[in-house]
């Protein structure tokens, strides 16, 4: 679709409009098609994207954990259309060739997590996993198992609404996958997802792009991984870019157990530098964070910062697309600024992407001690964890 950004106007301005309207986003009448002004070239007053557009847009990315840029771009015009559904505004069922997407689903989920059925991550997609669960209910409820919510399951559901509302409803099922995985690396099946590629450089400054910078890491993390006997998978070759939706659904094809994806950042101040990670989730609502996602994402930031001392930019929820379809837990690690002088500096060096991709697998490996025969942050060597896993072997 076409970016919409400040000083744009046209139908599609004034639907976007319509819908901030809707959030309570924009002042009251704002968002409606009539009765408003018109500029003097002829533009409608509704259909224009002005500073008080932008500001809701930013504000809207911010409350759905996308980034906060104030255009809207696929991301965000996704997020606005499903923001329009409350449960029971529609029936909802599994549509393989184009899932249901919307708050609904998201609600139906949340309500279905709580009611103890394993609906998955709650990310607003109809999928199979969310079907069988609602199925589960059905049939526990006395209702036909159509895996359709239509009036009488949504009534069933109303029925049995909790008094106390709260936690984290996926957190002990994501834990114990863990724990049924035990502690060796061997075996571990990861996803590794360098940014970009291909004719997409990403972020350029003097030389240096970041399509090279994170393949050359991802290939160091590779090789670290394999001499532990896991199976490390690269989304992208050197010379290729998918799409994020592609590059989620080619890790859960594979049946990964975790996806890493590795970018480095830039903004406009130099002064801004350190590494930041991230994971599914959103600032509202029961069971919508990846509990393991955001407990590894501290791993990671800790066991880097802490080796390099690098800032530490702490970990962040976001719904941005590699995190919310991966059904694994998934981290996006940006890893310094390319503007910033200093990180520009460190991430040109080698040896220091060596130690990133050391202190990432040692991460990795603390997710899976569930805090078991741990070590102090930073202390954990390579040469540790290669013992480890051999001791365990013999």
């Amino acid at each position: 679709m076409q970016l919409l950004h400040r000083g744009d106007f046209g139908p599609a301005v004034a639907e976007i409009k319509a819908n901030l309207a809707a959030q309570g986003l924009l002042p009251e009448g704002d968002g409606a098609p009539a009765g408003s002004g018109q500029h003097a070239d002829g533009r409608r007053e509704e259909h224009v994207y002005d500073a008080v557009v932008e500001h809701a847009v930013r504000v809207f990315q911010q409350q759905r954990g996308l980034i906060t840029d104030g255009i809207v771009g696929p991301a965000t015009y996704r997020a606005l259309r499903d923001a329009r559904w409350r449960l029971g505004d529609r029936p909802l069922a599994y549509l393989v060739t184009q899932p249901t997407t919307g708050d609904d689903v998201v609600a139906l989920q949340e309500r279905l997590l709580e009611l103890g059925y394993d609906a998955g991550r709650a990310n607003g997609i109809f999928g199979g996993q969310t079907e069988q669960a609602l199925r589960g209910f059905q049939r526990d409820y006395g209702l036909v198992a159509d895996g359709v919510c239509g009036p009488e399951t949504l009534r069933a559901l109303r029925q049995l609404t909790p008094k106390v509302r709260g936690g984290r409803p996926v957190f002990l099922r994501e834990q114990e996958r863990v724990r049924t995985a035990g502690p060796l690396l061997r075996g571990k099946r990861i996803v590794l997802d360098p940014g970009h590629g291909g004719p997409d450089r990403g972020i350029c400054v003097d030389g240096a792009s970041e399509a090279d910078l994170v393949w050359d890491l991802a290939r160091r993390l590779e090789g670290r991984m394999v001499a532990t006997g896991m199976e490390a998978l690269l989304t992208r070759g050197p010379d290729s870019c998918p799409q994020e939706s592609d590059r989620a659904a080619f890790a859960n094809d594979a049946g990964a157990e975790l996806f890493l994806s590795l970018h480095v950042d830039a903004n406009s101040s130099p002064r801004a530098q350190g590494i930041a990670s991230f994971h599914f989730g959103t600032g509202t609502g029961n069971g919508t964070t990846s509990t393991v996602g955001e407990a590894l994402a501290g791993y990671i930031q800790r066991e880097v910062s802490a080796k390099t001392g690098m800032v530490d930019c702490g970990a962040h929820r976001k719904t941005w697309e590699v995190l919310r379809l991966t059904r694994m837990p998934a981290v996006r690690v940006e890893v310094g600024y390319l503007t910033n002088p200093e990180d520009r500096a460190r991430l040109l060096d080698p040896n220091f992407r060596d130690i990133v991709a050391e202190r990432i697998l040692v991460a990795v490996k603390r997710h899976y001690l569930l805090g078991k025969n741990d070590q102090p942050t930073g202390t954990f060597t390579f040469d540790d964890l290669l013992r480890h896993e051999l001791a365990k072997i013999d």
